[in-house]
């Protein structure tokens, strides 16, 4: 593999926050009534915004909120929660791994610059990433490769030449349909399960086999 580039997922993949962004969507779920028994209710990496209609039919919500008002209120509890967040095992140590060896580094999230701006602001990890590409940058999320490609672009790069680290089934399905390796970050074995369609699986950075992908 002539691999040139790396491109991270930021919730639950940089940051070990999925169980609190699962309690971000349940504290608002429940405040409009219902009765949830999931730490994780929401899918993981197709955004907070897509979450809302399904969890609407899921739950069998009736409200006057609209899926914005909804959206905004699970990402203010979520920030009320960011003192609870951390970076992932071995992240930082990979990422100045790659960059020490020439390797490209890119962030692709679904969610918003607003909350990427939090994030660096807490952990200082901007300068980690060569490029970052946000939800605002794309029309459709994933399991669209939109993300991914524009990521690419940004960096370069050719996608084949381009390996991404994820925790959802839907970035899964993003690299691949982009063309790229696909990673797999879970988080226990039922998670692991539904990453199967990854390259490889890892449950944190410090397995990654950086000799393996990125032999010089």
């Amino acid at each position: 593999m002539d691999l040139k580039a790396a491109i991270f997922d930021l919730n639950g993949t940089v940051l070990a926050d999925e169980f609190v962004y699962g309690r971000a969507f349940k504290s608002v779920l429940e405040s409009l009534g219902a009765e949830v028994n999931e730490d994780y209710p929401h899918e993981g990496g197709i955004g907070v915004e897509e979450n809302w209609p399904k969890l609407i039919s899921k739950y069998d919500i009736s409200t006057d909120k609209t899926v914005d008002e909804l959206t905004v209120l699970t990402q203010e509890k979520y920030l009320s929660l960011l003192d609870e967040v951390d970076i992932k095992k071995g992240f930082v140590d990979l990422a100045e791994e790659l960059r020490r060896n020439g390797i490209r580094v890119a962030l692709a999230t679904s969610n918003t610059w607003g909350i990427v701006e939090r994030v660096f602001d807490k952990f200082d990890i901007e300068l980690l990433f060569d490029v970052v590409t946000t939800a605002e940058e794309v029309e459709i999320k994933k399991p669209d490769p939109s993300l991914f490609i524009i990521s690419a672009r940004k960096l370069d790069m050719e996608r084949s030449s381009c390996i991404v680290f994820e925790d959802s089934e839907s970035g899964i399905v993003a690299a691949k349909h982009a063309g790229m390796v696909a990673v797999g970050v879970f988080r226990d074995g039922d998670h692991a399960k539904e990453l199967m369609g990854a390259d490889v699986l890892i449950a944190d950075f410090d397995e990654f086999d950086f000799e393996a992908f990125f032999r010089r």
